[in-house]
């Protein structure tokens, strides 16, 4: 993976509508993220197409997000992860420790949505498998994010290692966005090595509650959410 040199650019637009809590109040309740997205050789200076599917789902849930712990593992540009921010959680984001000019990207796009690094969301570099003294700082965790992170199948077992750790003795879970690459690719045995176990959540479900149709979000793509927890 290559941090690339950004070459060009553009803002993306993400709004999330959804109905008031508040009984009689009919304005309904509105967010919008803007992420600047980088034209570059890196993977993590544009927004992938799992992740507006993940942003959606937390944005369901985000009366339960307030006060929640949340990690997102290989966040590019950080859009779920952001999303949960502004919805009252404690987070942290993380991207490649090898990739120093991804995290600073990162940066920017926290600070186009007015979170101040360092003091409303946190941002570390990680390396997936490797747990060196700043993974130990970051649990316990309520709540693990990712989208795409089961890309290049040579490092499934680095990022289920990873959560294996983090969920270790909790009862936190692992939300995770991806695309459906091929038929050939697997986790379930790894799942079971690590003592992990996993669940595809029901979109036609939150999509008929939430009034939004999923499939407008991901076009015509194979896109799935996967839910893992610790056994």
């Amino acid at each position: 993976m290559s941090d690339g040199r950004p070459v060009g650019g553009q803002l993306k637009k993400f709004v999330f509508r959804g109905k008031s809590a508040s009984n009689g109040d009919t304005r309904g309740e509105y967010l919008e993220i803007v992420i600047p997205e980088l034209l570059s050789a890196g993977y993590s200076f544009y927004t992938w197409p799992s992740a507006p599917l993940l942003a959606w789902y937390l944005w369901t849930q985000r009366r339960h997000l307030r006060g929640l712990r949340v990690l997102e593992l290989g966040c590019g540009t950080g859009l779920p992860g952001i999303l949960a921010a502004k919805c009252g959680a404690h987070v942290t984001l993380t991207d490649s420790v090898a990739l120093p000019r991804s995290l600073l990207h990162l940066s920017d796009c926290c600070e186009a949505n007015g979170l101040v690094p360092g003091r409303d969301v946190h941002l570390l570099g990680l390396a997936w498998g490797l747990f060196l003294a700043e993974v130990h700082t970051l649990r316990p965790v309520d709540l693990l994010l990712a989208s795409d992170c089961f890309y290049e199948p040579s490092q499934f077992e680095e990022v289920l290692s990873t959560v294996a750790y983090l969920l270790d003795g909790t009862d936190g879970r692992f939300l995770c966005a991806y695309q459906e690459r091929s038929a050939d690719w697997s986790i379930e045995a790894l799942l079971k090595k690590w003592g992990l176990k996993g669940s595809l959540l029901d979109l036609d479900s939150l999509s008929e509650s939430s009034g939004v149709d999923y499939r407008a979000l991901i076009g015509d793509r194979s896109l799935h959410l996967l839910e893992i927890i610790s056994v």
